[in-house]
C-alpha cells in the first residue's frame, strides 16, 4: 500500500527550507511507494517553484494557532489512506495534529523537521504538541542538543538526526544558459572569483564579508553575491560598495535559478553567517562542487568541516579573520584546489543525498 505524504511549508518567501522540501519532493514524485503533495500559502514566490514539479499543490491560509480553516481543510485530505503529514515549520505542527484528530484517521502520522536554531517554546500547549508528534527530525546534532536541553517534555525516542543534503537537480528545459562568468566579468587569468549565495542580510554576514574584501588587493579578486534581501539592507550594502570604490570588484547578481552552475565556476565560496547555521545548505553546495570554503564555526558547520583540511572555519562577525583566510587561499591556488577536492570526497562519503533520502523515506515507512 502506498503512503500519502503531505509536506506543509508556510514560508512567505523562498528559503533554504523551501529548497530542501523542493529537492525531497522532486525525488519522491518518482518513487512508487509514495503519493506526494505540497501544502503552502498563496505566495507567488513559493508557489511558482513548487508548481514546476508537476505534483499536486494545495493552498491553505496556514496562519498558526488562530487559524481554524486550515486544520478543517487538511483533515478532509486525511480522511482515508495511510498518511504522513510532514511539517517544516514548527508553528504548523499544531494544525497538523488538530487536522489528524478531526479526520478520525488513525493511520495518519505527523512528523516535524526542525530546520533552524531558535529558542523552542515550552508551555502547556507546546508540550502537548511535542507529545502528540510521532517523530521529530533534527537537521544536525547541534539542533538536537539545543531542543532536547530546552524541552524536557520532548521524548528523545521520537527524535532523530537526519542531516540535510543537496544534489544536482534535473536541468529545467526553459532555463536560460548560464554564461561564462570569468568572461562576463572580464576577469584576469590570476584573479580569484569569490562567491556568496543565499539571503542577503546581516544574519548571513554579507556586510561582514564586504568589510573583509576591503582588506584585499583589488587586483586579486572579484566577489559575486547571489541572492536578494530587504530593500533597506540592499540599499545599505550598495552604498558601502560605492563608498569603498568596490564597483569593479563586487557584483550583486540577484537571485539565480541555477545556482550550482554558478558555484562550479567560482574559486572560493564564503558562507560568513553571523547567526548559527542549523546545518548550512550553502556550505554543502560548495563542498559538493569541490570548492574551497570559508565559513563561520558557530553553527553545525563544525560537524562536517575540518579546519584547514576540507574548509576554513573563522569566528562569526570577524571581517579581519575572513580577510586573512581569503588572502591565503587567493595566493595559493594549489591549496584551495586540494581543499576543494577533500571537501568533495567528504561530501560523497558522508553527506551525499542518497543517504538523506533513504533515512527520510525509511522514517515515513516506519
Amino acid at each position: 500500500m502506498n503512503y500519502n505524504v503531505f509536506h506543509i511549508v508556510s514560508d512567505k518567501v523562498w528559503t533554504g527550507t523551501c529548497q530542501q522540501v523542493y529537492d525531497l519532493v522532486s525525488k519522491m514524485r518518482h518513487d512508487d511507494r509514495f503519493y506526494v503533495e505540497v501544502v503552502c500559502k498563496k505566495h507567488d514566490a513559493v508557489l511558482k517553484h513548487f508548481r514546476r514539479l508537476e505534483v499536486p499543490v494545495s493552498i491553505l491560509p496556514l496562519k498558526g494557532l488562530t487559524d481554524i480553516d486550515s486544520p478543517v481543510r487538511l483533515a478532509e485530505m486525511l480522511r482515508t489512506g495511510r498518511n504522513v503529514v510532514h511539517v517544516h515549520n514548527f508553528s504548523d505542527a499544531f494544525l497538523a495534529v488538530w487536522a489528524r484528530r478531526i479526520s478520525g484517521n488513525r493511520n495518519t502520522r505527523v512528523i516535524a523537521t526542525i530546520h533552524t536554531i531558535s529558542k523552542p517554546r515550552s508551555n502547556y500547549l507546546f508540550n502537548r504538541i511535542y507529545r502528540a508528534l510521532d517523530g521529530v527530525v533534527f537537521v544536525s546534532d547541534l539542533t538536537s542538543r539545543h531542543y532536547l536541553e530546552a524541552c524536557p517534555r520532548l521524548n528523545p525516542e521520537k527524535c532523530r538526526v537526519i542531516r540535510d543534503s543537496v544534489f544536482w537537480p534535473e536541468p529545467m528545459p526553459d532555463a536560460p544558459a548560464v554564461p561564462d562568468l570569468r568572461h562576463q566579468l572580464d576577469l584576469l587569468p590570476g584573479q580569484a572569483l569569490l562567491m556568496y549565495h543565499g539571503r542577503v542580510n546581516h544574519d548571513k554576514g554579507v556586510d561582514v564579508l564586504l568589510r573583509a574584501v576591503t582588506q584585499l588587493d583589488k587586483s586579486s579578486y572579484h566577489l559575486m553575491i547571489l541572492g536578494e534581501g530587504q530593500p533597506k539592507f540592499m540599499s545599505q550594502i550598495k552604498a558601502f560598495i560605492v563608498a569603498n570604490q568596490l564597483l569593479r570588484n563586487v557584483t550583486l547578481a540577484g537571485f539565480k535559478e541555477q545556482v550550482l552552475r554558478h558555484i562550479e565556476q567560482c574559486d572560493i565560496g564564503i558562507v560568513p553567517s553571523v547567526m548559527p547555521e542549523a546545518m548550512g545548505l550553502s556550505c554543502l553546495e560548495y563542498m559538493m562542487c569541490g570548492k574551497a570554503l570559508i565559513t563561520t564555526g558557530n553553527g553545525a558547520q563544525r560537524e562536517y568541516i575540518r579546519h584547514r583540511e576540507n574548509g576554513v572555519l573563522v569566528p562569526p562577525d570577524n571581517y579581519k579573520a575572513i580577510a586573512s583566510a581569503l588572502k591565503v587561499l587567493i595566493d595559493n591556488p594549489d591549496l584551495r584546489a586540494e581543499m576543494g577536492q577533500r571537501a568533495a570526497e567528504d561530501f560523497d562519503n558522508s553527506l551525499a543525498y542518497d543517504r538523506y533520502y533513504t533515512d527520510m523515506t525509511d522514517l515515513y515507512l516506519r
